[in-house]
């Protein structure tokens, strides 16, 4: 395992093909496993209507597929930009060992894809944020979650 250039050059292309082929966003990534490229993704956000649909969550669904796994230990992630926070989240529930990425948050926003906001509002208290996140305690979710914690069949993740 190491950085290998390849796997940055097809990051990078894939980001290019996409806009190109006007599908989506610049941004491309792929999952490497041993060498070998294992999941690719591709920004589809317009082409699939789906805020989600970002090249690292796209790369990642890939590989968990094609690996049977929900984790990505022992993988590599290399992106064509930093990962935005959505992205960087999944990226944590993925367990890779590392990511690599070519440009900057910085350089996103300067192409217009400011992310300062997200990373902004995930640092303030709950009530502070712009899109009101309310709290209604219902006993029924407290009740399916010590249903979990001690059901035999669990799968933890």
């Amino acid at each position: 395992m190491g950085y290998d250039q390849k796997f940055m050059e097809e990051a990078i292309a894939l980001s290019g093909e996409c806009f190109q082929s006007e599908k989506g966003g610049p941004f491309g990534a792929v999952v490497v496993q041993n060498g070998k490229i294992v999941g690719r993704g591709r920004n589809r956000v317009t082409a699939d209507n789906d805020p989600t649909a970002h090249a690292e969550i796209q790369a990642i669904r890939e590989a968990c597929q094609y690996l049977k796994t929900f984790q990505l230990k022992g993988c590599e992630i290399y992106a064509s930009c930093e990962p935005c926070p959505m992205c960087l989240g999944a990226i944590y529930w993925a367990r890779p060992d590392v990511v690599y990425y070519a440009a900057s948050r910085q350089d996103a926003a300067h192409a217009g894809f400011d992310d300062s906001f997200i990373y902004e509002e995930i640092s303030l208290p709950t009530p502070s944020r712009k899109i009101p996140a309310i709290q209604h305690a219902c006993p029924a979710a407290q009740i399916i979650l010590e249903q979990w914690n001690t059901w035999k069949k669990k799968v933890s993740y």
